[in-house]
């Protein structure tokens, strides 16, 4: 994972970013207070975004990048290639274990990941690049 800043991304990272940024302001977080926003690029530079949704007993709950690749998926497209993840939080702003799963069925596993961590006036704090075979080398997946 390396650090960069927002000067360092590309004109498409930079609106993923962007887009991840709205996408986060209709997340529904009543018991957490942990809003995320996604926004995934597909293979044909299309973007879709999710936000978070939560459920009282958190089994029901929609994590952002799942809802983005279920609108991928939904208009078509089977094959993502970035991702940006918005989020408030003292570490880093990484997929969760589901979500990287979820990524791997539906890439070829070269993903590229923008991980986004806001300040305390939802402005950008920091950015981190990565990618999916980092956070998840060992992926499970058919042969």
């Amino acid at each position: 994972m390396k650090k960069v800043e927002l000067n360092q991304l590309s004109k498409r990272q930079i609106e993923l970013v962007d887009a991840a940024i709205e996408a986060r302001k209709n997340a529904y977080a009543p018991y957490s207070n942990f809003k995320v926003g996604a926004a995934v690029l597909d293979e044909e530079d299309n973007i879709h975004t999710g936000c978070n949704i939560e459920s009282i007993d958190y089994t029901l709950t929609s994590h952002a990048e799942m809802v983005a690749i279920d609108a991928m998926v939904k208009s078509g497209c089977r094959n993502l290639k970035e991702i940006a993840i918005v989020l408030k939080s003292t570490a880093y702003s990484v997929p969760c274990g589901l979500c990287r799963q979820k990524m791997v069925e539906f890439s070829n596993g070269n993903v590229s990941i923008v991980c986004v961590n806001l300040d305390s006036e939802e402005k950008i704090k920091e950015i981190f690049t990565t990618s999916l075979s980092e956070l998840l080398p060992y992926a499970f997946k058919q042969l």
